[in-house]
């Protein structure tokens, strides 16, 4: 059973982690009319650190300070606007994708032994596949509300769509407007640097905050 004590822990860090990710939201350049964070560091990375309930939580707190209008998303954006916007999908996926993480990462220490506070290189390129999985549904619900978003008779619709063509013929395929076309411009071009920036530091990077919060007496 958890102590009161391990409950306030886990909250205070799941809070912590919540105010991370709205931090490197802001660490971003554009690809077209969508945003590149860094976000996926701090979900990976508090995924690994938090049970799979507190890794949730942390998104959890994340979106509702979105939705009370605390400008925690990209660009410094607020207000339940972002929430329903072009690239809402990813947002509404990141409590998903946190618990995610953190049950299958858990439970593959537990099949094979490994220890996340202590991941030899097999471990870590385990954790970086599961990591893969654990964000499928961001990708896939980031695709589908971008799409439902390009096939709107609206200005930013036909914008989308635009961009999505043009991605397409950059990459040497053929620029008629498809779903495919709309799956590489809003998901494959990200996939890579998602995978092998945000979620390979975040798998470096979090053994050694495990490590450090044992030595402060938290066991998590």
């Amino acid at each position: 059973m958890v102590s009161p004590r391990e409950r306030l822990v886990n909250l205070s860090l799941s809070s912590f982690f919540a105010a991370l990710t709205a931090i490197f939201a802001q660490l971003k350049f554009n690809l077209g009319p969508v945003p590149y964070t860094m976000q996926n560091f701090a979900i990976i990375l508090a995924a690994i650190i938090l049970e799979p309930k507190y890794a949730a939580i942390s998104q959890l707190i994340y979106l509702l300070t979105i939705a009370s209008g605390v400008p925690a998303a990209a660009g410094f954006r607020g207000g339940v606007a972002v929430l329903i916007g072009y690239t809402a999908g990813y947002l509404w996926m990141f409590p998903v994708a946190c618990f995610l993480m953190s049950y299958l990462s858990r439970q593959y220490a537990r099949f094979s032994g490994a220890s996340l506070m202590d991941p030899k290189p097999r471990d870590k390129v385990a954790l970086l596949l599961i990591s893969l999985v654990a964000t499928i549904p961001m990708y896939m619900a980031g695709f589908l509300v971008f799409y439902y978003y390009t096939l709107q008779p609206t200005d930013l619709g036909r914008g989308l769509k635009a961009w999505s063509t043009g991605v397409a013929e950059i990459l040497g395929l053929n620029n008629t407007y498809t779903l495919q076309v709309a799956f590489i411009a809003s998901v494959a071009i990200f996939v890579p640097q998602d995978l092998f920036v945000d979620h390979l530091l975040a798998i470096i990077v979090a053994p050694r905050i495990l490590k450090y919060l044992k030595e402060q007496g938290v066991n998590l």
